[in-house]
């Protein structure tokens, strides 16, 4: 479990499924990912997540404001996609945007990545018109990688989510 001033990025729990697909069922949040997803999708996801933290101590964990316990969205990190680096990732319920806290939730993401992993370098992917994205990206430090933009499988050339962006910033000697 990772505090903050006003979050708790925690593992998930079967609580998390409703607001989690409320969350993943909404046509403005799933603009720039693959649409809205059906609550045994998000179930499915929920499930991947659990044994990542498992498997390897950390994934995109649930995300709550600490104030009240509500369910926000997620943050975190996981190892894989296109170049076998440490990802990391956030979504939040559309009323929580513009609050700071994504923002509060990546840093912290980070600050864990590289106290708890040994990875040289953490990526963020985005498609190029997900500006908010890539914008909190540049927020966090993170410099735009051109030579790691790659075409993601699932699809298919001319799909507007087919070409992927990638922001990344690398492990400094102050975080070894």
């Amino acid at each position: 479990m990772i505090e903050t001033a006003r979050l708790t990025l925690r593992p998930w729990r079967a609580a998390d499924l409703d607001p989690l697909a409320a969350l993943c069922a909404d046509p403005e949040v799933m603009r720039h990912l693959d649409g809205a997803r059906s609550r045994a999708a998000v179930a499915d996801w929920m499930d991947g997540q659990a044994a990542l933290q498992d498997e390897r101590g950390h994934c995109f964990w649930a995300l709550e404001r600490r104030s009240d316990r509500r369910f926000l969205g997620f943050c975190g990190l996981r190892m894989g996609g296109a170049h076998g680096e440490l990802e990391i990732g956030w979504r939040l319920a559309r009323s929580m945007w513009g609050q700071g806290y994504a923002r509060e939730a990546a840093e912290a993401s980070l600050a864990w990545g590289w106290a708890n992993t040994r990875c040289e370098r953490i990526e963020g992917w985005t498609v190029r018109a997900n500006t908010a994205s890539w914008g909190l990206m540049i927020r966090l430090g993170m410099i735009r990688r051109p030579d790691l933009d790659f075409e993601h499988p699932d699809f298919p050339a001319g799909h507007p989510l087919h070409r992927i962006i990638t922001h990344a910033v690398e492990r400094r000697v102050a975080d070894a």
